[in-house]
């Protein structure tokens, strides 16, 4: 790493999220001078006005929209993003997007547009999407997932080594500016699959239930979800479960230079603390 690479200070979206954590304890493991981006440090996605002060002597940041890459304004708030903190002197951006999904590629291109030195990250779905978030509950408290994914398979991959992937190629200098990057775990494995091997890890009994994106779309309304939100959501599941993501992707192999961590390793460390214990 050079030595204008451990004075960077870095603007971290979602900095306490599920992808946002791990590359601020992965810069901050770099070297990195991390600055969290979140509503609790005054940065709000939908109010422009917070965004020129967390900008502000920043020399990268690390873009990644709440909820959904695709969702409803998703690439209008990064591509006005994505510009003011060109504008700010901000240039070197790295934006998580997401494998197979073709809202994304909305919010790509709006990144591509803004005169940054971008690169993208797409990734496959998350192994801790089963251990943070609304699919943990219902595992740890029903022993039971219910999801609209069938018997696809998907290599699920390590948030921590998306945060690594970011870093990288944040502190790579040019090397991976205007790049498309895309990272998965080791193997395929259906989401029943999954849901067995958190339960081998738990010691518990755990099962699956695969539903329609339809059926899956009404339980989230009754949960209250926003009805425009769980609309690009259940057109999200109907593309990205259907089949299109079941391959491997090399990138984090290409940017690391190793395997990406497997989920029966990511299942037996989170079972550790507690996650699925009732």
């Amino acid at each position: 790493m050079t030595e204008n690479t451990r004075n960077t200070t870095v603007v971290v979206t979602g900095a306490s999220g599920r992808t946002g954590s791990r590359v601020a304890r992965s810069a901050q493991a770099a070297g990195l001078t991390v600055r969290p981006a979140s509503r609790a440090h005054g940065f709000d996605w939908q109010d422009r006005s917070t965004w020129a002060k967390v900008l502000r002597g920043a020399d990268a940041a690390y873009l990644a929209y709440p909820s959904d890459i695709g969702a409803p304004g998703a690439a209008e708030a990064v591509g006005a993003l994505a510009r003011e903190a060109v504008g700010a002197g901000v240039r070197r951006l790295v934006l998580l997007s997401s494998r197979g999904q073709d809202r994304a590629r909305d919010a790509e291109e709006a990144l591509h547009a803004s005169g940054a030195d971008w690169t993208v990250v797409r990734a496959a779905w998350f192994a801790q999407n089963f251990s943070e978030g609304p699919l943990v509950e219902e595992l740890r408290l029903r022993g039971e997932l219910v999801f609209p994914a069938g018997e696809v398979r998907e290599p699920f991959v390590d948030v921590r080594d998306i945060g690594d992937v970011v870093v990288a190629a944040l502190s790579a200098g040019d090397r991976y500016v205007g790049e498309t990057v895309a990272v998965s775990g080791p193997r395929l494995l259906s989401f029943g699959e999954a849901v067995a091997e958190i339960a081998k890890a738990t010691g518990r009994e755990l099962s699956y239930r695969a539903v329609s994106p339809r059926e899956y779309g009404e339980n989230l309304l009754g949960f209250g979800v926003p009805a425009k939100e769980v609309e690009a959501l259940v057109e999200a599941f109907a593309q990205l479960l259907d089949g299109r993501n079941a391959y491997l992707s090399q990138g984090v192999r290409e940017v690391l230079g190793r395997e990406p961590r497997d989920f029966t390793e990511f299942a037996r460390e989170a079972a550790a603390t507690g996650t699925w214990t009732v």
